[in-house]
């Protein structure tokens, strides 16, 4: 079992910058992959980016402005946000893989945080 806890959301002005950070408990996740997807009331889970043993990747919508890293060591990942947008705001939610790869679909994650809420302003 994986317990997963996001922190670092908030409010920000449009333009401005948060580091989201999901550490996980129970087991080391250094052996799968990790995704941050984020999700609004209406609307639909979205995918936002995913690192894995080999390459990461990332929504269109986060390309160039988010960034996904991993510490092993203290069994953690972080979302870098940059340049952000009014559209970003939004729970965001880290993922656990079922296996090594980074993936964006959500049925390949076995466990699931709770969220962190963050809000760009305009």
């Amino acid at each position: 079992q994986v317990q997963l806890v996001e922190s670092g959301g908030g409010l920000v002005q449009a333009g401005g910058s948060l580091r989201l950070s999901c550490v996980a408990s129970g087991r080391t996740f250094s052996n799968v992959g990790v995704g941050w997807f984020r999700q609004t009331p209406g609307k639909e889970r979205e995918f936002v980016a995913s690192i894995g043993r080999v390459g990461n990747l990332y929504a269109d919508s986060a390309e160039g402005r988010f960034l996904i890293s991993r510490d092993n060591a203290k069994n953690t990942a972080y979302l870098q946000m940059d340049k952000l947008k009014p559209e970003d705001t939004a729970v965001y939610v880290c993922a656990a893989g079922k296996s090594l790869k980074a993936s964006p679909w959500g049925h390949e994650y076995a466990y699931w945080g709770r969220g962190t809420q963050v809000t760009v302003s305009s």
